[in-house]
């Protein structure tokens, strides 16, 4: 395990370092290229911007968004103080305020009409129609005319995308306020006065739904960007006392989203990954060790990137109370090896309910077929979306199918018989290192683009078989090792610690 570790960090930090040899020989062409920015964290160096969803919220963060974040903060634990049966409808205000500055009243006009929309289908209880509407008001974010008259209400472009995030995520919430109230429809405002006559107990009833759907959907801290909650667990979480936190606790959660965030603002000052991977010309030229960097610190960058995003919004969420619903980043299908972990809405309201594991094999792919495919959608349906959606959709087939081999009886009885334990190991990190390569091919073009995922098949598969794919796979194996290795002290620490936990560490 201590060659493993050895060489897993060794790998790591030699490709990084080849990467950013690459990078500041060839920093002056980059420059012009994509005008790499002052840098301001490292002296002496320059910042690679390309990446347009850092540059996007960093800009955002310092422009508003950190100054409402604290806003909220201060707001909701004065109303806790004073205020507490009145909370939620503060806090609900205050998030309606707080979009309604950076979006304006039509912004804000638009989402309401979103939501009011989503609500009147959800009243027909019929889960098929409001997956239908959700798509359906999803379509209209690519609506040529629509867009020209939304850019043309803001003074630049990036409040117009910032109204584009917030449809999207609100879109989310929609679909899962919706089916919780198709499952349970007395889940919000309960039965009325029998009374009153039926038209005034609808109008009620309505009225209070959409309360509650605001008050869920313009939840500050998770407004624009998420993470994603169940409305089922946002209501019982917010309905809870609220959690009091130690000033130590918060500090020390605050801290470790700084550190985050200055490893990301690192990455980025000294590895221009993001303005190489975008020329085919650099991609082609790398030298192996390089071009394994160049993909290694794509995918970690794009993870520390959302422990930045997501930690943020999940330490103001414990603060006000709903300890652990914010905890996990999975705002897009995150599948890795035998693990099939989605964003809330993806997993509780389409996977399950299609059959999930649950029907078979065949309903099982199916199943997952249909949830890459709303992921592919809900990001804008682009042909690199599409391969993305079909390569992680061809993986779990293949993992599915060796998984079925693997596990039949008398196969699986040979297997137990002759191989120890420990060579058990050794056999299921050789099969995750060809699974882990997969998935990082995969996600590089979610990232990068179909390009970079043709260049990558061609100089690590079809070129460099023997000289990159092997040494690679090797080192895959090692990660492998690594992963197996800290999976068993933590099963040994909590060993009675339930999937989902799992999923979130």
């Amino acid at each position: 395990m201590a060659v493993y570790w050895f060489l897993s960090f060794a790998s790591h930090l030699y490709s990084f370092y080849q990467l950013h040899l690459f990078s500041k020989e060839h920093e002056e062409s980059l420059h012009k290229e994509v005008q790499l920015e002052k840098g301001f964290l490292i002296w002496g160096f320059r910042k690679d911007p390309t990446d347009f969803e850092w540059s996007f919220w960093s800009e955002w963060a310092w422009q508003s968004l950190l100054w409402s974040l604290i806003g909220h903060a201060v707001v909701s634990r004065l109303s806790s103080v004073y205020l507490p049966q009145c909370r939620k409808a503060i806090l609900t205000l205050y998030g309606v305020l707080a979009a309604w500055w950076l979006l304006g009243w039509r912004g804000v006009a638009v989402l309401m009409l979103h939501l009011s929309v989503s609500l009147a289908v959800a009243q027909l209880h019929c889960p098929a129609l409001c997956w239908g509407c959700t798509l359906l008001l999803l379509s209209t974010l690519h609506i040529t005319s629509l867009q020209e008259i939304q850019r043309n209400w803001f003074d630049s472009e990036e409040r117009y995308y910032l109204l584009l995030f917030s449809i999207a995520v609100c879109a989310l919430r929609c679909i899962s306020f919706s089916l919780e109230l198709c499952w349970n429809p007395f889940l919000v405002g309960g039965p009325s006065h029998p009374g009153s006559s039926p038209q005034f107990r609808n109008i009620k009833v309505f009225i209070i739904q959409l309360y509650h759907l605001t008050a869920y959907s313009f939840y500050h801290p998770l407004f624009y960007n998420g993470p994603i909650i169940s409305y089922k667990d946002f209501s019982q979480k917010m309905e809870q006392p609220v959690w009091k936190v130690s000033s130590a606790w918060a500090l020390g959660r605050a801290l470790r989203v700084c550190v985050w965030w200055c490893l990301a603002e690192i990455m980025i000052h000294l590895m221009y990954m993001h303005a190489i991977q975008n020329n085919e010309t650099y991609l082609n030229i790398l030298s192996p060790w390089a071009l394994g960097g160049l993909a290694l610190a794509v995918v970690q960058f794009f993870y520390v990137k959302y422990l930045v995003l997501f930690g943020a919004a999940s330490l103001l969420v414990t603060l006000d109370g709903a300890r652990g619903a914010a905890a996990a980043p999975c705002l897009i299908l995150d599948h890795i090896c035998l693990d099939f972990k989605v964003c809330v809405c993806v997993f509780r309201y389409l996977y399950i309910p299609l059959g999930g594991s649950h029907r078979g094999p065949f309903q099982k792919l199916v199943s997952m077929a249909l949830a890459f495919s709303f992921v592919c959608f809900w990001h804008g349906c682009h042909d690199y979306l599409q391969w993305w959606a079909l390569l992680n959709w061809a993986g779990v087939v293949v993992e599915n199918a060796v998984a079925l081999f693997l596990s039949s009886p008398p196969l699986r009885h040979t297997i137990v018989c002759i191989l120890s334990p420990r060579m058990q190991r050794r056999g299921l990190a050789f099969i995750s290192a060809f699974s882990t390569a997969m998935l990082i091919l995969s996600n590089l073009v979610f990232l990068g683009g179909i390009h970079v995922g043709r260049v990558y098949w061609k100089r690590v598969f079809a070129q460099g078989w023997s000289t990159i794919a092997l040494p690679m796979l090797g080192f895959l194996y090692c990660f492998a090792q690594v992963g197996l290795d800290l999976d068993r002290k933590q099963s040994r620490r909590a060993p009675s610690a339930s999937s989902s936990s799992s999923a979130a560490s």
